[in-house]
């Protein structure tokens, strides 16, 4: 868990170092729209799996 955070750390680092605003992306209607599309499609991925895959 603690690699993943580090990764990630790191993605965002590179992403400021070419001069990539997070927060400009997520304020831009692509960016949002980007965001709701990746939400909806991870939300119906964790259904089909609560429902098809017993716990």
């Amino acid at each position: 868990m603690l690699n993943l955070i580090v990764w990630i750390l790191i993605f965002l680092l590179a992403l400021s170092f070419f001069g990539i605003s997070i927060q400009a992306v997520f304020n831009s209607p692509a960016g949002q729209s980007t965001i709701l599309y990746l939400s909806h499609f991870l939300l119906q991925i964790w259904q089909w799996i609560t429902v098809h895959i017993p716990s």
